[in-house]
């Protein structure tokens, strides 16, 4: 019989085991996640979820996925966070400082309290990649925001209203379209799936059991 833990799913009470997470915790006691859940046929990053613990004061951040039940864990989940999303064409806009003054000017209201990133769930130096937006260094902005799931916490934290999330996927745009290097060897490999040249191996890798795929993929040759 494992250890039971008591859990508060919006505002009540159940019992689940204590190796749980919070999503698992959630079915486990009766609430069907599919929609909306990244390792549940929808959107990683999906899960985010606000809890305490009772006793505690402070309010914590997390994803549902990847968080451990606690005795006494209050628990909420936030399926959408309502980030500023501008709209833009890729094709028309350019990779300088104006971009950003133009489409999301309130990241220059950034106080420096670091709250954005001591709530991401990813670990992700958050206000150092807004700086790097604010100065039209989007190749770093874009590096240190790849492990970005868009999930919104940073943003539910931010006094400024800053939409982190956003930002990130602006620079990262800017920089795959306009600043990185094209990949030759990405570029070959599209068009030889297109010719219809890489069926068999797709085949071959879909076969492939979950823990080998993260084996291959943890070792791939990366180009320079």
């Amino acid at each position: 019989m494992a250890d039971m833990v008591n859990v508060f799913l919006y505002g009540k009470k159940y019992e689940v085991p204590s190796d749980l997470t919070i999503m698992e915790a959630m079915e486990y006691a009766g609430y069907k996640l599919v929609r909306g859940v990244g390792c549940r046929n929808g959107f990683c990053g999906a899960c985010a979820t606000v809890y305490r613990i009772k006793g505690d004061r402070e309010l914590h951040a997390a994803l549902a996925c990847s968080t451990k039940v606690e005795d006494g864990m209050y628990v909420a989940t936030l399926p959408f966070f309502p980030l500023i999303k501008e709209v833009y064409d890729i094709e028309k806009v350019k990779p300088d400082e104006q971009i950003m003054m133009q489409l999301y000017p309130e990241i220059y209201s950034c106080v420096g309290c670091n709250a954005c990133t001591k709530a991401c769930s990813q670990g992700l130096n958050v206000m150092q990649y807004i700086a790097y937006a604010q100065r039209g260094e989007f190749d770093k902005c874009a590096a240190l925001s790849f492990d970005c799931v868009m999930c919104g916490i940073c943003s539910s934290r931010c006094p400024a209203g800053i939409s982190h999330p956003q930002v990130a996927m602006l620079a990262r745009r800017l920089n795959g379209k306009y600043i990185a290097p094209e990949s030759k060897h990405l570029t070959e490999r599209v068009k030889e799936i297109q010719d219809g040249l890489c069926s068999e191996a797709m085949e071959a890798i879909m076969a492939k059991p979950i823990e080998e795929l993260k084996e291959l993929y943890n070792h791939r040759d990366i180009e320079k």
